[in-house]
């Protein structure tokens, strides 16, 4: 029986470059972006004896097609290491990969484990066409095919019509509900392309990011050098024709990526020979309406930060996922107390891209890797997530 909560350590973690739909990344399987990063974190790490890997969980939003539907295992195979480390592949949506962290700390912090290998992985170019099964054999006429891309698909009739919202529109009714204008999105946009460059040029991500060997992608593909507020303003709103504010450029556009972290207690800390990146200090996860699903990190941070005992004061970097400028911009005017200014100090999402399993993993490597950087301080990495969740999680050093 375990006698006490272990400390939880991030040690390392690594990210591909973030591809954009059909773009760099396309012509890689996502099993292969899982390996790569699972391969690149435990070489970084040659102290590590591989076999004493305890797990392997990774987030994936599809596992529909090449991921063979444990993705995780797949990765281990593919990486080389031992046929001894297990793995598994877990689905919050668009928060899977910081829900794998989030279970490869409780794992550790308990005892079930020691060193743990977390993180996720998506594809949205690669994602297939699915169809159900007819109901009866030999069907005549045709047959309707859904893209397992984003959203929705299959969908029960018994669901409430209102939850089945979709996700452009469930941003426009943030705006509604917040009074947030077509300017402010964009303006939000454009610093999130402005702080991405500015972090690559600066060679902020030069720590974390693994490029993909034979991949010609220096950075993350969707970033915009050259956007400007009048580019963005010409753009069309894509959910509503009549009044709508959400576009193409003040939302996150569809990726590929992978990314992966090496969490492990004191023993697994002494096994890397490594000073760690960040402890882990809390998690929560909260539920609100499917169609208001953009704010629902606003309470999960809050519980959070109560769980490790801070405030909004005390949070010194913050990595909050830009699914839309509306969802971001609804969140912060739920929390008066955060200063905006501190949020995705090197670009996000609108600009680096979502690929929907990697994202919680990447926010989470980052917080990591920029509270390592600072020396000192506390880090909170969040995400809403379709059908109205909202996942956080609290480091420090």
């Amino acid at each position: 029986m375990n006698d006490r909560i272990r400390d939880v350590y991030i040690v390392d973690a690594v990210r591909t470059p973030v591809g954009k739909y059909g773009g760099a990344l396309a012509a890689v399987r996502p099993d292969d972006l899982a390996a790569h990063v699972v391969r690149a974190l435990v070489q970084r790490t040659p102290d590590l004896d591989p076999a004493r890997i305890d797990d392997v969980v990774l987030g994936n939003a599809n596992g529909a097609g090449e991921e063979n539907r444990n993705v995780a295992r797949m990765a281990v195979l593919l990486a080389g290491l031992p046929v001894t480390v297990p793995g598994a592949t877990v689905n919050r949506l668009c928060a899977s990969g910081l829900e794998a962290v989030v279970q490869a700390y409780r794992a550790i912090a308990l005892g079930d484990a020691s060193v743990v290998v977390a993180g996720g992985v998506e594809s949205m170019s690669r994602a297939p066409w699915v169809m159900p099964k007819p109901e009866r054999a030999f069907p005549v006429g045709d047959q309707r095919m859904y893209s397992t891309t984003l959203g929705w698909r299959m969908t029960n009739p018994a669901m409430e019509p209102r939850w089945t919202t979709s996700l452009g529109e469930g941003a426009e009714l943030i705006a509604d509900r917040h009074g947030i204008t077509r300017e402010q999105q964009d303006a939000f946009a454009l610093a999130s392309h402005e702080k991405a460059a500015r972090a690559w040029k600066e060679g902020a991500y030069d720590a974390e990011v693994v490029p993909l060997p034979g991949v010609e992608l220096p950075r993350d593909e969707t970033i915009r050098d050259a956007t400007s507020p009048e580019a963005l303003a010409r753009l069309k709103p894509v959910f509503r024709t009549e009044g709508g504010t959400v576009t193409a450029g003040n939302s996150s556009p569809l990726n590929d990526g992978a990314a992966a972290l090496l969490l492990v207690d004191e023993e697994g800390l002494r096994l890397t020979g490594r000073e760690p990146l960040a402890r882990v200090r809390a998690s929560a996860v909260t539920g609100i309406e499917p169609d208001l699903f953009g704010l629902g990190p606003v309470e999960a941070v809050r519980r959070a930060l109560a769980k490790a005992g801070r405030g909004f004061g005390d949070v010194t970097h913050f990595e909050l996922n830009e699914a839309f400028a509306a969802q971001a911009l609804g969140c912060f005017a739920e929390w008066p107390d955060l200063d905006p200014g501190i949020v995705n100090a090197r670009g996000g999402a609108i600009a680096i891209g979502h690929p929907l399993g990697c994202s919680g993993a990447r926010l989470a490597g980052s917080v990591a890797h920029q509270l390592a950087a600072a020396g000192s301080g506390t880090g909170l990495a969040a995400l809403c997530i379709g059908v109205g969740q909202g996942q956080a999680l609290v480091l420090e050093r």
